[in-house]
């Protein structure tokens, strides 16, 4: 043994990984470093500096609402559209994200009252005097701004990049007056107008409410049956029909009741009853037929049919109110109008009609109305409720009496009207039902529907091009594309079945209404007063409309100011994120319109897809976007909505805290992000645990790279196995492309995690780990093996800096610390040669050969016959004649990591290790001959044959004698 390798630590010789990029992670440490070094270096302005010149691709952020710290929806939402603008953005365009908020609206005003007024014990001011309003409104916005900054903070942790510097801001002064400037343009083609009809509205909160402000809750209603007697009828002037309601306090707002010809009715007439009021023997009543004893035991008593009832008769008959006789105000006549929505599934077969409070209702009567007239019948109608759900005179008998009271708790009004209907002989049973209802989002509370004077937007009027703006809206989503492709459908009902739009709220805090009307509500058409109206918007924002003196400013001279009434509702605040369109996408110049991309939670094909779309086919005829996006909703790991009542709230603050937002990032791309997902402990170690093993994977390239000196070697210098990963990065490339281009995040991850877990960590990097660390430097093995690496990790790092980019700049920048940032660069483009079919063919042949070996080794592993596959030399048997072919010319030992391998054509030995999957194939382990080498513990027969390196294989000899004359020992 020579001096030097009597010396010499061999372990030191070998090109063993070396890399600062830590096994652990430490990212809730390391990542708010990260951002304020994004922040230092504005990240954000330098890639728009890079982008210059390029395609543009622009997602349109739907505003959060600002009030309140972020929870984990919010987190899903931002981190899906971080991942696609920066994915894009890696792929040669301008993809700019532009965050914005939604300022207005009732719960900034709540939190206002709250927190300035009755927690202090103040009293709220009067907001009908202007400073009043316009303080109040002050107070609003303050609000906003300080959860706009916590919001946005919150956001950049996640590693969210975009122009936080410059937002937009539905309070913002010019994008209030271009909220404004949105209306005016459907106020002069006249799509805008006033109407009384019946309005959802919450008691609680004291305004209208439109529907994507609504969600539905179980709650217990009374439900009574309501007996209508039979006027002028001599056949059946004795008789009564009978309806079902489960909103008793309707009642006196009754003006109709609907039937159906296509249901069968009869005439009844009690036999026996068992009750304390209702249905005595003798007393007929109508039912449609199929619900005629199911009616009937409701009541406690039965009875016979005496016979049919026709569609004729039906249209015939008149029937009484059940008060009549109260207060004086119940003695008009109650027709029967035919209706599609009656049924015979539930109830009575007939529906009670109030136009004052349902959709359907007042529908039905107004489709009546000139038949109606023509026999006489007031047809006005009435205002039974008020804004506090408060009996007004249009319910005679009930003043006072309230459906509801402040806190959203039942009222007096249903028990009084019970009450008198079992006066009047009227009530034919009562009960209590368990049923939907729809509540306000914000309140929790149930709401009412009641008529009231609102502004709205035409969904049917011709707009003198023969379109309605239902038709273009319709138009409109099919030229969409909907990812995923049901959100289509789901739109497109809503917007079929939508009533006209109600655009007016009774609140402060928002933009205004801003037109003039007459007692007849027309709409003042002057552009000259609109224009002053914009102009003030811009410069002093929305509260010119409240200050004194408005109205005559506004006006000028040119116009009768009484004549003119000052329109003093608020806009539906989905009126102004459906207009964000405009001052963002249309007035920045970074920015494009239409949107390529609006992304957002499904309830948002009711709330901020819906109204965006309507505001666009408004004003110009189509959509504002070309492609929709929709996620769903995140469970606890049970699949329970998250609440705090049941504690499984998962936040991101605390994911972050405790793993960082990298974990965040990477669940959120594993999910079935478009369906419902799961969130809690166990997921979350999940992602942990996929998250550790593809940063050991980085790490590892890293490490194998720091003795990379950057050569090139041509591709057909590359050894097969090389090809063979190459022709894998093509094809990832392509699945990646793709992947982003449909927003399917979780093949590209599942791909990319699989590529590194299986192909590279179990397969590519453990076959090659010999060569890297133990070939001379000189080996063209070695070499093409550390440029396929250089090429694997720039390609993964870039795949995956969108979805992970706090690891993945770590990882860029440790590799490469001259570099600016990973997200600065493009995703790699893949020589076409790359492709190659036919070594992947081939390999795909070897590595079910080499499944087999691997199988039979770990057997002999795990009974302890050897201690590494080193230590062995399989015979392998090859009966299948293409397997054997590509096995032709391999140095097979070195794919299986054996020492030794002998290929055998034929079947083996009954004895030898199978797998089924794998016919024709079979392996005989049997132990390596030779000596351990001392470097690269590879067992063969020319250790020493080297003297001067006595303990080592003739290959490690080599290496040796190469780097001492490199000065490298």
């Amino acid at each position: 043994m020579t001096d030097t390798a009597e010396k010499l630590d061999y372990s030191k010789t070998l090109y063993l990984p070396e890399t600062e990029f830590p096994m652990r992670a430490g990212l809730p440490q390391k990542e708010p470093e990260t951002v304020a070094r994004w922040q230092q270096m504005d990240l954000y302005r330098q890639l728009r500096t890079s982008a210059v010149g390029r395609e543009k691709f622009v997602l349109h952020d739907g505003p959060p609402y600002a009030n309140g710290n972020i929870h984990i929806g919010h987190a899903l939402n931002k981190i899906l559209k971080d991942v696609i603008t920066r994915s894009f953005q890696m792929r040669g365009y301008d993809s700019n994200y532009v965050p914005g908020w939604d300022c207005h609206g009732l719960p900034i005003e709540w939190k206002i009252e709250e927190e300035n007024y009755r927690a202090k014990g103040k009293a709220k001011p009067d907001l009908k005097q202007p400073d009043a309003m316009i303080e109040f409104r002050k107070e609003c916005r303050a609000y906003a701004e300080k959860w706009i900054k916590i919001q946005g903070d919150e956001f950049k942790r996640l590693g969210i990049v975009g122009d936080f510097d410059n937002p937009y801001l539905t309070m913002n002064f010019h994008a209030e007056s271009r909220i404004a400037g949105e209306l005016l343009k459907i106020a002069m083609s006249g799509q805008l107008y006033r109407g009384s009809k019946p309005i959802m509205w919450s008691v609680v909160e004291r305004t209208a409410l439109a529907e994507a402000e609504v969600e539905y809750h179980d709650y217990e209603s009374d439900t009574i049956w309501v007996k209508f007697p039979v006027v002028g009828a001599a056949e059946l002037s004795d008789a009564h029909v009978v309806i079902w309601t489960t909103t008793p306090w309707t009642i006196p707002g009754n003006r109709a009741v609907a039937y159906s010809p296509k249901v069968a009715y009869g005439l009844y007439e009690v036999t026996e009853a068992v009750n304390d009021f209702g249905p005595q023997p003798g007393e007929k009543l109508i039912f449609a037929d199929a619900l005629a004893e199911e009616s009937a035991a409701k009541a406690k008593l039965t009875f016979k049919k005496l016979r049919g009832v026709s569609a004729d008769e039906m249209a015939a008959l008149t029937l009484a109110h059940p008060l009549a006789g109260l207060g004086g105000g119940y003695e008009f006549a109650v027709p029967l109008l035919a209706g599609d929505h009656v049924t015979d599934d539930a109830g009575t077969g007939f529906v009670h009609t109030a136009p004052s409070h349902g959709r359907e209702d007042f529908e039905a009567w107004m489709s009546s109305v000139k038949e109606l007239e023509a026999k006489g019948i007031d047809t006005r109608i009435p205002f039974p409720v008020d804004d506090s759900g408060t009996y007004t005179a249009d319910a005679p008998g009930f003043e006072g009496a309230r459906v509801m009271d402040d806190n959203g708790k039942k009222g007096d009004a249903n028990d009084r009207v019970i009450k008198a209907l079992i006066e009047r002989n009227a009530l034919f049973a009562r009960g209590r039902l368990k049923h939907s209802y729809p509540h306000s989002w914000r309140s929790k509370k149930p709401i009412i529907f009641r008529n009231t004077p609102q502004w709205f937007v035409y969904m049917d009027k011709d707009l003198k091009d023969g379109t309605t703006l239902r038709t273009r809206a319709l138009s409109a989503i099919d030229d969409t594309r909907f990812v995923p492709a049901g959100g289509q459908n789901r739109l497109r009902a809503m917007i079929e079945q939508r009533p006209d739009w109600v655009l007016s709220r009774q609140r402060a805090w928002g933009v205004p209404i801003c037109v003039f009307a007459d007692e007849e509500g027309n709409v003042l058409q002057d552009e000259e007063v609109n224009k002053r109206i914009l102009e003030a918007f811009d410069t002093e924002g929305a509260d010119a409309w409240f200050a004194e003196g408005a109205k005559e400013r506004f006006l000028g001279n040119g116009h009768d100011h009484g004549k003119w009434t000052q329109v003093m509702d608020i806009l539906d605040v989905w009126f102004d994120s459906g207009s964000t369109h405009t001052f963002t996408l249309e007035d920045r110049p970074d920015l494009k319109w239409p949107a390529d991309v609006y992304l957002e939670g499904s309830d948002q094909h009711r709330g901020w897809f819906h109204s965006s779309l309507l505001e666009s086919a408004a004003t110009r005829g189509r959509a504002p976007y070309d492609t929709v996006v929709t996620h769903g909703f995140t469970m606890d790991e049970k699949g329970q909505k998250m609440s705090k009542s049941l504690g499984n709230v998962v936040s991101p603050q605390d994911v972050m805290k405790d793993a960082g937002a990298d974990i965040l990032r990477l669940w959120v791309m594993t999910t079935d992000y478009w369906e419902d997902q799961r969130l809690g402990k166990t997921i979350i170690q999940t992602n942990v645990d996929a998250y550790r093993k593809l940063r050991n994977t980085i790490r590892w390239m890293l490490g194998t790279l720091a003795h990379d000196e950057g050569e090139e070697i041509a591709y057909a210098e590359l050894p097969e196995l090389e090809k063979l990963m190459l022709h894998r990065l093509y094809e990832l490339d392509k699945l990646v492309r793709e992947g982003y281009d449909a927003f399917e995040f979780k093949k590209i991850t599942r791909a990319l995690i699989d590529f590194a877990n299986i192909e590279l960590s179990a397969f590519y990097f453990d076959i090659r780990k010999d060569a890297l660390y133990c070939d001379a430097p000189s080996s063209p093995r070695r070499r093409a093996s550390l440029a396929v690496i250089r090429e694997i990790f720039e390609a993964t790092v870039t795949w995956l800096a969108p979805m992970l980019p706090f690891t993945t700049e770590e990882a860029w920048l440790s590799l490469k610390p001259d570099a600016v940032s990973v997200h600065l660069e493009q995703f790699p483009q893949v020589p076409a040669e790359w492709k190659n079919d036919a070594v992947a063919e081939k390999w795909a042949k070897i590595r079910k050969v080499r499944s087999v070996v691997t199988g039979a080794l770990e057997i002999e592993r795990k009974d302890k016959r050897i201690g590494s596959s080193l230590e062995a030399a399989p015979v392998v048997y090859v009966a299948d004649a293409e397997l054997l072919k590509a096995l032709e010319g391999l140095e097979f030992e070195e794919t299986c990591i054996t020492s030794a391998i002998t290929i055998t054509a034929g079947e083996g030995p009954e004895t030898a290790f199978r797998l089924p999957e794998v016919a024709g194939v079979s392996v005989d382990p049997k132990l390596a001959e030779g000596t351990k080498c001392a470097r690269s513990w590879r067992v063969t027969t020319d250790v020493g044959s080297d003297p001067a390196w006595p303990d080592v294989s003739a290959r490690d000899a080599a290496a040796l004698t190469e780097l001492a004359k490199l000065g490298k020992l």
